[in-house]
């Protein structure tokens, strides 16, 4: 399945792509007004989409997604393994092709620790043969995981045509800054992120100078500084002290708080903020003022709300 050269070209320059939090009102049903308001401010910041379809499960459940996906109009699928923890490489690659032949497809890269697996280099290079692989996604925390993906791509000889995008929220600027060894040199071009779900204006302003100081080399140095806040921000956000447990309530907390969602309610009852998690976020919103984008959410809010 072939994408357009359009959304090929956008992602090869660079998007800033958010995951989209489900809105929920406080007896867990779809928030509609609220859930159009999220899209508003992420198309409203500069996002360059949202979060593509997921395409999860063994094969029937996969396929069944991604043909639903492609009936809805989604440029890709994003394509998870966690559900095939013990297929090799040969049975995840069939698997691969056959969604492949569905609807485009961005390759994931998720850590283990959130429902991923360990996918080695020999995966990803296999991968690479898949026509319909457009992008991956590579959201392992890890860099020697990391780097399996990166080098992947520059012996595939596709550098040029399959986007790198950081998932990796614990090190998104170095992802940006970084050209990973290979025949040809690798980039990210871009981020398919669960931390750009919030402050998200202030993120397409850090992709565009990551990107002027590849090609200028001046503000590195700050720009690497502004990195390891993000990654302490991303720590109270994402709940890494108690093994991402309240990532999800952490980015409605953060959304709430705008006044861009009305509760921090998730789907499951059980699931909230760990403790002490809400004084850390807290702290890193006092402590990084300049990664947030309040000021941007007061002023268009309740037109996106309208």
């Amino acid at each position: 399945m072939a994408v357009s050269e359009n959304v090929r070209a956008a992602l090869r320059r660079g998007l800033v792509i958010p995951a989209h939090p489900l809105a929920l009102t406080a007896e867990r049903r779809l928030d509609e007004r609220r859930q159009t308001a999220l899209t508003r401010y992420y198309c409203d910041a500069g996002s360059g989409g949202v979060t593509v379809a997921g395409v999860c499960g063994t094969t029937p459940q996969a396929v069944a997604e991604a043909e639903l996906a492609r009936s809805l109009g989604y440029d890709l699928g994003l394509l998870s393994l966690g559900a095939l923890a013990k297929a090799t490489n040969q049975e995840l690659l069939a698997h691969c092709r056959t969604v492949a032949d569905i609807i485009p497809i961005c390759g994931f890269y998720l850590q283990p620790a959130v429902g991923g697996r360990v996918l080695d280099y020999g995966f990803w290079r296999g991968l690479l043969e898949v026509e319909g692989v457009v992008a991956i996604k590579v959201a392992p925390f890890n860099r020697y995981q990391t780097l399996d993906v990166a080098r992947a791509v520059a012996d595939s000889g596709r550098g040029g045509e399959v986007a790198l995008y950081t998932g990796n929220d614990d090190n998104i600027v170095g992802d940006l800054l970084t050209a990973f060894p290979g025949p040809a040199p690798v980039r990210f071009t871009g981020g398919l992120l669960g931390q750009w779900a919030v402050w998200t204006s202030r993120a397409v302003d850090l992709l565009r100078r990551a990107q002027e100081a590849r090609r200028s080399g001046t503000g590195v140095p700050d720009l690497l500084a502004e990195g390891a806040q993000l990654t302490d921000a991303n720590g109270a956000i994402f709940d890494v002290r108690n093994a991402f447990a309240g990532c999800i309530a952490g980015i409605h907390e953060v959304l709430r708080a705008q006044g861009l969602l009305a509760g921090r309610w998730c789907l499951d009852p059980n699931e909230d903020l760990s403790p002490g998690q809400l004084e850390e976020i807290e702290r890193v919103r006092a402590a990084y003022p300049g990664l947030a984008d309040d000021a941007f959410v007061a002023q268009n809010r309740d037109r996106w709300l309208a």
